[in-house]
């Protein structure tokens, strides 16, 4: 389909204003001030009320080679809520470890997680990945560490009334395979698209954990089980994000501007990095953040809804979002358009002692109209 073509430079801008690395203000701190310890890998929610919601699991050191015995690591995934994008947030409801263990398998870890509001008197859901202590396949048995698990993403669900309402109780296993190339599935991502069908956008990695995917699960009706739609929504890139692609956020933008005459399109927030581990650099060559597994950094796509799902890259040779601080990582971005036009998004973003406390920055309903106004500034 043909479409103008400032549109991906106006695309562009409106993504680096929002996620503005320098505007940005602390709205949820890591559990300490140094590296490993983070809060993020949620998403914001406006509730019918006004109020605002993110949810996230904070993170402590570890290392997801060596599972427990080398720390903590993903310890409690949370919910809290603020009455403006500025905060504070108040943690309202939380899941530790123990919470999201069953009797068949408990969880070493916590990862990313969803909220899905309430609609029409639905359910609010909750989306949560979790390393469950579960053995490898038979055939790839000789390949899992020992105090290791595999990744897959679960729902818990409450009532209509709201977050607070969901239990663990009714924890169901939504997305789990024994697929060596898919094996550990998690960070999920749940939107509803124009025919009310739920979509989870997942980040999967093989058993080698020698990259990043991102995959595409789909249901046509709440409680229905998710069918695999992709195993690649969006493909791994050609330089800075050639290790690792993970989808974290579908924004359906307004009608304004560039965007009044066109389909509806939404933007997808990913993370990418080139390598796993950290690479060492030429002291002789141009120095760059380079991103790797647990410190990626940001990138930006865009597609029009009714082609999903096919998505276009924005961010070719250089990521758009590096932290000013430390490794550079700026990853995990959630974004929502409130009530009132504001536009707000939160992400992990390392500080200068190396910890990655969840940050936030937004815009108002003119700043977002003027990005995409007919012309650019």
């Amino acid at each position: 389909m043909n479409f103008p073509e400032e549109l991906p430079e106006k695309l562009r801008k409106l993504g680096l204003r929002l996620v503005d690395q320098h505007a940005a203000r602390t709205l949820v701190p890591a559990l300490g001030e140094e590296s490993g310890y983070w809060f993020g890998g949620g998403n914001l929610v406006q509730e019918p009320s006004g109020s605002l919601l993110l949810c996230g699991r904070y993170r402590n050191p570890g290392d997801a080679r060596k599972g427990t015995d080398a720390g903590e690591r993903g310890l409690e995934f949370s919910i809290l809520r603020a009455t403006n994008p500025s905060g504070p947030f108040e943690k309202i409801h939380s899941f530790s470890k123990a919470d999201l263990s069953s009797d068949d398998a408990s969880v070493v870890s916590i990862e990313g997680g969803c909220l899905l509001p309430s609609i029409d008197g639905g359910a609010w859901e909750l989306f949560v990945s979790t390393e469950k202590q579960i053995p490898y396949p038979k055939n790839l048995i000789h390949f899992q560490k020992p105090g290791t698990g595999v990744w897959s993403i679960d729902c818990l669900s409450g009532d209509c009334s709201e977050p607070t309402s969901i239990s663990a109780k009714n924890l169901t296993t939504v997305l789990s395979t024994s697929e060596g190339g898919l094996l550990h599935m998690k960070d999920p991502v749940a939107f509803r698209n124009a025919d009310g069908f739920t979509q989870l956008v997942f980040c999967s990695h093989p058993f080698s954990w020698s990259s990043s995917n991102t995959g595409l699960a789909t249901r046509e009706v709440t409680g229905d089980p998710f069918h695999l739609v992709s195993k690649s929504l969006l493909d791994r890139g050609p330089s800075w994000d050639v290790a690792c692609v993970r989808v974290t956020e579908r924004l359906l933008l307004p009608k304004l501007g560039i965007l009044e005459n066109l389909p509806s399109l939404s933007l997808y927030f990913y993370d990418g990095a080139e390598c796993l581990r950290s690479l060492d650099q030429n002291p002789r060559a141009a120095r760059r953040a380079r991103g790797y597994s647990c410190e990626e950094l940001g990138g930006l796509a865009w597609g029009f809804d009714h082609e999903f799902p096919k998505l276009r890259r924005l961010s070719q040779d250089f990521p758009l979002f590096v932290s000013p601080h430390a490794s550079g990582c700026s990853r995990y971005v959630s974004a929502s358009f409130l009530a009132d036009g504001t536009l707000a998004a939160a992400w992990q973003q390392v500080a200068a002692d190396g910890s990655q406390p969840l940050v936030g920055h937004f815009l108002n309903a003119e700043e977002v109209a003027t990005t995409l106004g007919s012309k650019i500034n």
